[in-house]
Formats: C-alpha cells, structure tokens, sequence
C-alpha cells in the first residue's frame, strides 16, 4: 500500500478491465488489482535523462512530468529551504524563456500546473494540450539545460520573499507549528529529515545567488532527473521530441545520496504546544521505514485498521461510542528513507485531555496484542484499490498515472513499482499487519498535546519555527524592471501547434418513475461510477434562527438508517470499496457516490438507504451537534476562516439568505437550539424526490443504470406537503466603503478579504466580466498577484473571485499579506483596481493571454468524470444548452478588450468595497488608519 494509501490525493493511473455484471456481493479484491494496469515504455537519453511515456488517447491532453530526485533531506546545515526556494525560481525564466513561464502556460491552456517539493524529491508538473507539447518541453528543457542566464538577484530577493510569505501563511493557521515540533523530535540534530521543507527564516535570508546558482549546478543535471510523458502521446513521438530538446543538457554531477538511518527515541518523550488552537490535540509518533521497507505495506494496513477507516478502532471507540473525541486519525507517512507514523485525537471541549489520553494509549495496546481482523483487513484494501482506481483517471497532476510512473523510479527504481504495491497489499493478513505494528510501534513513542493559550516566544521556539512570532521585520521590496530580451539565444521558442477543440460527453436524459429526473453522461476510462442526488435547498433553505440545521441534517445522513447503524454504514461501504458522502452549499443539498463499476448496484442500494431513511437518533444527533460546534470553534481560530466567516453578513446583511454566518455551518447558539424534530422536518420539507435531481457519469449505459435507479430511488413517495419555496426578497444593504479589524495577536500575516454584491445573478451571462476578473485577480498573472507577490514579495498568493451561485453573485478580493505590509497592501488593492476601472483597462496582451489560455485549457478541464458531472449540474441549474462547453470556445473568440473594460466598469467600484482584516491590531490598525477608510474594530466572532 505504501505511497497508493499515505497520502489519499495521490491516487493514480489507467485500467484494463473486462465488463462484469451488477453483483450484489462486493468484487473481489483479486479481481480489482488484475485490473490495474498502465502500459508504459521508457528509454534513457546519453545525457542520462530517464524518459517514461504512457499512452492514453481519451483526451487531446498530455500530462508533462519533470522529478528531480534533490529534496530538502539533500541540503546542508545553514542552507535549509534552498530546494523549495530553488522551485519558485524555476517558475522566473530561464536564458532563452526569460519571462514568467506562467505566462506560455496560460497562453497554452496548461492544467494541473504546479511544483512542489518534499524531502525527497522536487517535481514540476503541467497538463497541456497536445497542440502544445512541443513548446512546453521545449520550456521544461530550457530551465533544466539553460536557467542559470536567467536568474539574477532581483529574482532571488522577490521569490525569497514569497516563500517566507508561504512560511507566515502555514505557520499562521492552527497547528501551524507542529511539523516544525515533531521533526526535530524525532529526527536528531543532523539527521536530514530534522528540518522543515521550507526551512528557517534565517538560512533563507543569506541564501545568496551563488548559493542557488551553485544548487543548480550541484543538483539539477539530466542525469538526476525522470521526465514522463502521459496522454495523447506515443513513443516514438516522444524520442523525437524529447531528444531534440533535452539531448544537449549536460548529465551534471553524480548525486550522492545522503545517509538516512531510521532512528528510535532512547525512552518515551512527552511535550506541551501551546497555540491558538480551537480544541486540544492528542498526538502520538514515531519514526519508521521509508516507502521501500519490508513492513511498510503491513504497516500502512494497521494504522487504517486503528484510525484510517471510517469505521475504525479509535472512531467507533473514542468519537462513536465514548464522545470523547471530536475526530480522530492514524496514518503512516513513508518518505524515500524514513517514515513517520501519527496518530492523534481531537478532544472535545469540555472533556479532560488526560482521561482521553489514557483511553488513546489503551486502545492503541489492544490493538497491539490482538490486531486486526480478517473483515477489517480487507476492507482497508478494498478501500485502497478503490481509491487508486478512480485516481488513475487523470493522466497527470498532483497524483495521475505520471506520478505513479515517475515516484516509482525515482524511489524504487521501477515504474511498475504501483503493481508490486498492490500485490503486496492484497497479499496483507491479519497477522502480517499485526507484526509489523508489534514491531515499530513497541518502540518508544513521541506524545506531543498541542492546547490553547499563547505560542511561546522563547529563543528556543524560534530557533525551531524561523522566527515566527513578534513584529514582521519591515522589508523594502526590490523594484523589478522589464526584464530584457536574452543575450545567449542559442534556442527558438516553437510554435503552437493544432488544437483539437473540445468533445464534451453527451449528455443523456430519463425520468424515473415517480418523477425524478436523470442526467447521465458516459465516461469508461476506468470502472467508476459517481453519482449525485441533488436537492433544491442547500444553507439558504435554513429556518430563520436556525442557521446549520442543513448542514447538521446532512452531516447525519450517513450517521444511521432505519435498519443500519453509522458502524455499519461505513463497514458496508468499505467493503464495497464506495464513499458516500452528503453536503451542501448555498443553493443546493446533495449525497455523493464514488463506486467501483462491478459494485454499483449495492452501492445504489446503500446510497438510496441513507438519502431515504435517515434515523436522526437523538445521540447521534448530540454526537454529531458536538463535532459542528468543535468544527466551528476550529473555523474561528484560522484566520482565513474568520474572514471568510464574518464577510457575508457584512456585504448581503443579516436578512438575505447568503449573508447568513459561516458559510452555512451556524453559530453556536444557533446550533445548540436546533432540535432532532427540526431535522426530520427538514429531511421531510427539502430531501424529497419532487426536489431531487440525479447526476450520473462514469462507466456504465443508461440503460445498465435505469433499472438500478428505479429500484433505489423509484419507489420514493413525495410527501402529501408543497414543495417549500425559499425567499430571495429581503433587501441588501447599499454597499460600503468600510474596513472591518478583527484582531489576532502574535499573527505574523494579516488576512484581508474584500467583497461586494454585484448587481447580476447566477444565470445572468457574465462571461465577458469573469474574463476581466481573470486579467484583475483571478489567474496567477493577474494585477493583484504580479504586483503584490510578484514585485513587492508581500504575500504567497493574492486573488479575486466572482461567486457560482444562482442567485445574487458576489465578488471577493483575498488577499494574506505579512503584518507589517498590511496597510500598503490594501492601498495596492484599491490602487491597481482604480487603474484597471479607468486608465490602465485590459491590454491586447492581457486579452490574447486569458482568451487563448480560457479556449485551449477546455479539454484538459474535463479530463475527469467528476469534472464533467460538475459542469452537467451547472448547465441544468443555470438553465444552459447541453452544448454550452463545446461552444463557449467561440463566445470567448469573439470578446474584446472594450467588452471586458465596460463588464468591469459596470460592475465594479472600488469605492464600495467592504474589507475585512484579521490580524494582530497593534501592528496593523495603525496602518489601516493611514488608507484613508473608515475602520471599525470588531469581535472576533464568539467560537462557544
């Protein structure tokens, strides 16, 4: 199971699989692994360059996947950060690309574009379409060959300020400082995983440019790196290219690699953390084998058993039965060379953390001295395989086939390394997963509680974190001119070549019997079905003074039936290898299913059981009362969350149904009046079939699926009562010009969140403003972004959204800032949008960029199943043709600058914007003072 279960975002790859029938007995495990397969051919350049190419012709897209196997375990002592850091100046140009390579990749269309970099490796990463393959290896190639003309010391000082913005804004949330905690506990003073990916504040500050340049040269040559092709490509194809744009690049140096034993504490540790956190946490660690150990598969098993299924030891015991615990986890994290086991529990308030303490460390011995059983093993496979399934739909990403492929042989040496895993994992039995959990977690253990109060500000915690509380040392940001064309032209920037337009699923249409209609749309690129039963209620359908009560209701759904417990209900769905899963949003209420094609039918059948027949059991009720106010008390310590919390009922006032609090998740007061009769009225008032809408895509026919929907889902009567209409007609407000502090002490980043109801509703046609808001705020290049990340280096990341919903929209600036560059950047906010609205409208190059990027981007974004079924539900809730997706590529053809600058203008006013900040008011309200906005102070928002 190894990296298929550590991390469940990366569930990767494509399937061969003969069609079964309907059984109502779940597929064998056996069955499903046989399934799995990605065909794959690999060559190697002379420079060493080690090339995997997958064939999957569903979509005109190819997933473009560069690992260089250097990570933050590789960096010397003083040099910590220099990995990451070296990522985001991979993104500034390289000699003969010297722009932004953002820049051509929104020209072309790319998706899932992205770098991350772990201990272990760094990877880049973009789907583009295949008319464009050409150019983006071309650019890959130039950065890996050529980047060292293209880096000078204003692009160290700005992306050296970006990722300490992206420290503050990690460090800055709930639990922010735990890493930091647990790795230099487990992990002695010099060992490589003893520090963070990104590193200290200090050893970023005096990372000079011959420190990167010399990374670069140390690290960085063809001979240290896996590129893999995956998508509407062939091999032949792809030695072509890829010899033509990689074979000049030196090998580089051999990479040594570090030496990196498991370690094991001498005795039991056991530390307090405090931070401004919304309950206390309970956790317990160790260190243990890498993704290559012998026991790291059993392993992996054993804590799902413990903490990863939902049916668990420690959810049924602690969250289920007890009510000791809001949640609870057990996972192992394997790295190349180490591993890190976490489990922890989340106390609930009012519970003392001792007593749950001792109960986690009793369960944890249990499980030790019997194991799991034969039914709990295998449903952690099913699970497993089921998840790695549905992830191998996408080609690339953060998790596609082409990061099975490539973490393979970076790691293992083999890109079949998924198969091995998976037939190492359905080999697992009880007694295997118990030896390995004997095995690694007898040793002594790290007991870490992480409880309210104020972080330490001690020398010793900041040499841990990096400096991370008290005043923000003020920072000059570098002014960054045009950069000038390269010098060393030795390469041509090929062009783009055809693109194929978009080919969106049919979609299919039937009613069932008693009147629910059916939207299905095939896609049989892997056996996997989802599904979605749609209601028209969502938040807005709360009871006036019952703010929550859907979210509540629907949180229950899967919480226990007429005939089967909440134990059950998860235990049935792993063994089915399903997720079902029930939420809602502002407009609409909706039960999901993730099923495995062979296990569709029982997988239907439990759906419909929990939509139809929930039991609202009155202390399943309280159970779950008490995890909403735990998650909401969680909310309102995140700064984020404050503002996004507080920002609605500011901008559409109390007595609109979108300015209700929290997003729909309540108040505290709110939540502890609601009672169980209130939810069964509105179970019987909203989730009914003359409510409900179906969505279907995946791989089945609808004529396979009919039969099966009318035996779930026909029968259901609608009750005798009206369907319930929900008021839209409260007035709202005027909109102001006002700043809102809400204030956070010891914050090192302030959060700013702009908003504005705008006079246009869902189904109104905006698309030429949404194109405008693209050039303002909404893409990476945006005003906001260049300005305030990219040449001022205050902030990680700066954005601006227009709203989905179908009612009146909204527009929201978001915008987390270093504390003291608050007020400037607020300033900068307003500044670049009174430019954009008057002197400085949308340029040719902004129009062809957003246009050119919106058009080839369409087939990349609907690669998936769960893609397409998004975009059908909002056709048919925005009352859009079924075509709309295959002919926007003209509407957007045929706007003009004039079109975007006159949306902007009509719709947006700088001078009506309400913002919220939340931050540590002794340093920020002084600047706010200074923006020349009236600013009032307000509550934090009461958490109990």
């Amino acid at each position: 199971m190894r990296r298929i279960a550590r991390v469940s975002a990366l569930l990767p790859f494509v399937l061969i699989w003969s069609a079964p029938g309907f059984a109502a007995a779940p597929a064998p495990v056996s069955q499903l692994v046989k399934a799995v397969d990605i065909p794959f051919e690999q060559f190697t350049l002379p420079n060493g360059l080690r090339v995997i190419v997958h064939t999957d012709r569903k979509a005109p897209v190819v997933a473009v996947s560069v690992w260089y196997h250097v990570g933050s375990k590789d960096e010397p002592a003083s040099k910590t950060g220099f990995a990451h850091l070296f990522e985001h100046l991979m993104f500034n140009g390289s000699e003969n690309a010297n722009f932004d390579f953002f820049k051509p990749m929104q020209q072309v269309g790319a998706t899932d574009m992205n770098g991350t970099t772990s201990f272990d490796r760094t990877n880049y990463f973009e789907t583009v379409p295949t008319g464009a393959l050409e150019q983006t290896l071309f650019l890959e190639s130039d950065r890996m060959g050529h980047l060292l003309g293209g880096i000078d010391q204003q692009k160290l000082d700005v992306q050296r300020g970006v990722v300490q913005n992206e420290k503050r804004q990690g460090d800055n949330e709930p639990f922010g400082l735990v890493e930091y905690t647990i790795n230099t506990t487990l992990f002695p003073a010099g060992h490589p995983y003893h520090h963070s990916t990104i590193g200290s504040m200090a050893d970023l500050d005096n990372a000079s440019l011959s420190d990167v340049k010399d990374w670069f040269r140390a690290k960085y040559g063809a001979g240290n790196a896996v590129l893999v092709l995956a998508g509407d490509i062939d091999v032949a194809k792809a030695k072509t290219l890829v010899t033509r744009y990689f074979g000049d690049i030196a090998r580089g140096p051999s990479v040594a690699r570090v030496n990196a034993p498991v370690p094991t504490l001498s005795a039991p540790v056991s530390k307090i953390l405090k931070d401004a956190v919304p309950y206390t946490r309970l956790m317990r660690t160790w260190a243990v084998e890498g993704v290559n150990g012998k026991d790291t598969t059993n392993l992996d098993v054993a804590l799902a058993v413990l903490g990863g299924l939902s049916s668990s030891r420690l959810d049924n015991a602690l969250v289920r039965r007890d009510k000791s615990a809001v949640s609870v986890t057990a996972y192992v994290q394997p790295f190349e060379s180490v591993g890190q086991v976490t489990v922890y529990a989340d106390v609930k308030p009012g519970v003392d953390p001792l007593i749950v303490g001792k109960k986690l460390d009793a369960i944890i011995a249990e499980f030790l001295k019997n194991g799991p059983t034969a039914d709990e093993v295998r449903r952690v496979v099913t699970r497993s395989v089921s998840g790695t399934i549905g992830g191998f739909e996408s080609v690339g990403g953060f998790g596609g086939k082409a990061v099975a492929l490539a973490e393979g042989l970076v790691y293992s040496g083999d890109p079949a390394e998924y198969k091995k895993e998976l037939v190492e994992l359905a080999a697992v039995t009880p007694a295997s997963a118990l030896a390995a959990a004997r095995k690694w977690l007898s040793r002594p253990v790290f007991n870490l509680t992480i409880e309210a109060g104020e972080r330490d500000t001690s020398d010793a915690a900041k040499a841990i974190s990096g400096d991370l509380t008290g005043p923000v040392p003020a920072t000059v940001p570098t002014p960054v001119p045009p950069i000038a064309a390269a010098t060393l032209i030795k390469r041509e920037t090929p062009a783009v070549g055809e693109l194929a337009k978009l080919a969106f699923p049919k979609t299919e249409r039937t009613v069932l019997a008693n009147g629910i209609p059916v939207f299905f749309a095939r896609r049989p690129s892997v056996p996997v079905v989802r599904v979605s039963v749609a209601f028209d209620a969502g938040y807005t359908a709360d009871p006036q003074g019952g703010f929550g009560t859907q979210a509540l209701m629907m949180n229950l759904l899967d919480e226990g039936t007429t005939t089967r417990s909440s134990t059950q209900i998860a235990e049935d769905s792993e063994r089915l290898g399903a997720n079902i899963s029930a939420g809602g949003g502002v407009d609409r209420s909706s039960v999901g299913l993730y099923a495995l094609t062979p296990n569709l039918g029982a997988s239907l059948g439990l759906l419909a059981d929990i939509v139809r027949n929930p039991a609202f059991d009155a202390k399943e009720v309280e159970r779950l009362r008490g995890q909403q106010l735990a998650g909401l008390s969680a909310q309102l310590t995140d700064p984020q969350s404050i503002a996004r919390y507080v920002m609605p009922g500011l901008i559409y006032g109390k007595d609109y149904p979108y300015g209700m609090p929290g997003g729909g998740v309540g108040t505290p007061v709110s939540l502890r009046k609601i009672s169980r009769q209130s939810l069964v009225d509105f179970h019987r008032n909203w989730i009914r079939p003359d409510t409900a809408q179906i969505f279907v895509v995946g791989d089945t026919t609808l004529a396979t699926l009919k039969p099966l929907l009318e035996q779930s889902f026909g029968t259901w009567k609608a009750p005798a009562s009206p369907k319930p209409v929900k008021n839209f007609a409260a007035p709202i407000p005027a909109p102001t010009s006002k700043i809102y502090l809400i204030d956070r002490p010891q914050s090192p980043q302030s959060v700013i969140r702009g908003g504005l109801v705008l006079n246009a509703n869902g189904k109104d046609d905006i698309l030429a403003l949404r194109q405008a808001d693209d050039i303002l705020g909404g893409a990476f290049l945006s005003r906001f972004n260049t300005d305030i990340r990219e040449t001022k280096h205050w902030s990680y990341g700066v954005s601006s959204a227009i709203s989905s919903s179908e009612q009146r929209l909204s527009y929201v600036i978001n915008a987390p800032v270093q504390a003291d560059k608050t007020g400037p950047a607020l300033s900068a906010l307003l500044d670049n949008t009174k430019e954009f609205l008057s002197s400085k409208g949308v340029t040719e190059e902004e129009l062809d960029r957003t246009i050119s990027g919106s058009i080839r981007e369409l087939p990349g974004n609907f690669e998936t199943s769960d893609a397409v079924l998004a975009a059908i539900q909002k056709n048919v809730w925005l009352n859009r043709p079924d075509d709309f997706y295959e002919k926007i590529a003209d509407r957007y053809r045929s706007l003009t600058a004039t079109q975007l600058d006159a949306a902007a203008r009509a719709s947006l006013d700088p001078g009506k914007l309400t913002f919220v900040v939340v931050g540590d008011a002794k340093i920020v309200r002084p600047q706010l003072d200074a923006v020349g906005i009236p600013v009032e102070t307000l509550a934090p928002p009461p958490a109990k």
